[in-house]
C-alpha cells in the first residue's frame, strides 16, 4: 500500500511539473493528499467490481491498476494513453480493470455507478460498484435521486465522499447546512459512516464492511472520508482562498506521513522506506519518458471509438 501511495504522489507531482512546462493542455486536477481513499478502497474490493469517479481521478486509476506510463501518456494526450489520448486528465477509463470512467461533470458518475450496480443485481452477480465524489457533489440533485433509488432497490453500491472540505475554492461551511455531511443520506434509510480518509487501513476496513453489506443484499452504504488536498483545486491554482498555515498543519495528517508512521511502528526502518521511495522515483521518471516519447494520435483516428461500432471511423 505504501508503494502504491508513493507512486500516486510522485506521478501527480510529475504531472504538475509537466503542466508548468506546457506539456498538458486543458484543466488538470491532482489528488495529492487523497491517496489513502482510493488505495484502501481498491484493496478492499474484488477483481470484477466497478468504480466510477470524478475528474480528480488519477489516484483511482492507479489504485485500480493503471500503468503510470500509460496514465501520464493519457494526460498528455498521447496515443499510448488508456483512451489513446482522447480522455485526458478528466476522463480516465480502463474497463478491463473495472475503471468505468472518471467524469468531468460534477456528480455525473454517481448514477452511472448505480446503473452498474443495477446490472449486477439483475444478472444475479456479486459485483459491487463504488463511486467516488467530492463534498461539492453532495448538493447536486442527481445525488439524492440516486440515494433514493439505491436504497429503495437495495443496490450493491458504495457511495464514497472524499471530503477535502473545499468545493473548488469555497469551504464547505459556506455550502452545507450541517457540519457532518454523512448524515444527509440517512434520510434515505442508508447505512452511513464518517472515517479518517487519510488512514488507508481505516478506509480498507470501512469499504470491506460496505462491500460485504452490498454483496449480501443489504443495500448501499455512504462513506464520508475526511481528507485534504495538499495542492490546489487544479494546476495553476494560486490558492489565495486558504492560508498557507492551514495547508502546513495538514502535513502532519496526510496519507504518506501516516503510512510512514505505521511502518516505523511495525519495525520498518528508514533505509527500507527510503529504498521504496527511490525505486518509485526511478519508475516515475521512466513513466514520464515513456509518455513524452509516445506518438501523438493520428488525425485519421479522430472519430474512432466515439460511438459504439465506430471502430472503422465514420463520422
Amino acid at each position: 500500500m505504501y508503494r502504491k501511495a508513493v507512486t500516486i504522489r510522485l506521478m501527480e507531482e510529475a504531472l504538475l511539473a509537466a503542466a508548468e512546462e506546457g506539456q498538458i493542455g486543458g484543466a488538470m486536477h491532482t489528488a495529492i493528499g487523497h491517496e489513502a481513499n482510493a488505495i484502501g478502497a481498491a484493496y478492499a474490493l474484488r477483481p470484477g467490481d466497478y468504480v466510477t469517479c470524478t475528474y480528480r481521478g488519477h489516484h483511482h486509476g492507479l489504485a485500480w491498476g493503471m500503468d503510470p506510463g500509460r496514465a501520464i501518456a493519457e494526460v498528455m494526450g498521447r496515443s499510448d494513453g488508456f483512451a489513446k489520448g482522447k480522455g485526458g486528465s478528466m476522463h480516465f477509463v480502463s474497463p478491463e480493470l473495472g475503471m468505468m470512467g472518471a467524469n468531468g461533470i460534477v456528480a455525473a458518475q454517481v448514477p452511472h455507478a448505480a446503473g452498474l450496480a443495477l446490472a449486477s443485481y439483475l444478472r444475479g452477480e456479486e459485483r459491487v460498484a463504488i463511486t467516488f465524489f467530492g463534498d461539492g457533489a453532495l448538493f447536486q440533485g442527481v445525488m439524492h435521486e440516486t440515494f433514493n433509488m439505491a436504497s429503495k432497490w437495495k443496490l450493491p453500491l458504495i457511495f464514497y465522499c472524499e471530503n477535502n472540505r473545499y468545493s473548488e475554492m469555497t469551504p464547505i461551511w459556506r455550502t452545507s447546512s450541517i457540519e457532518d455531511i454523512f448524515l444527509f443520506p440517512r434520510a434515505y434509510g442508508m447505512a452511513t459512516v464518517q472515517i479518517d480518509g487519510n488512514d488507508v487501513e481505516v478506509v480498507h476496513a470501512a469499504v470491506s464492511e460496505a462491500a460485504e453489506r452490498a454483496r449480501t443484499g443489504s443495500g448501499p452504504t455512504f462513506i464520508e472520508g475526511i481528507t485534504y488536498r495538499l495542492a490546489g483545486h487544479m494546476a495553476g491554482d494560486l490558492e489565495t482562498y486558504r492560508p498557507p498555515e492551514e495547508v502546513e498543519r495538514q502535513q502532519t495528517y496526510e496519507p504518506l506521513t501516516v503510512l510512514r508512521r505505521k511502518l516505523r511502528a511495525r519495525g520498518v526502518d528508514e533505509d527500507q522506506i527510503a529504498e521504496i521511495d527511490e525505486e518509485v522515483d526511478e519508475k516515475i521518471d521512466e513513466a514520464v519518458a515513456f509518455a513524452e516519447n509516445s506518438p501523438w494520435p493520428d488525425t485519421s483516428e479522430t472519430y474512432l471509438d466515439v460511438f459504439a461500432g465506430s471502430a472503422s471511423g465514420g463520422a
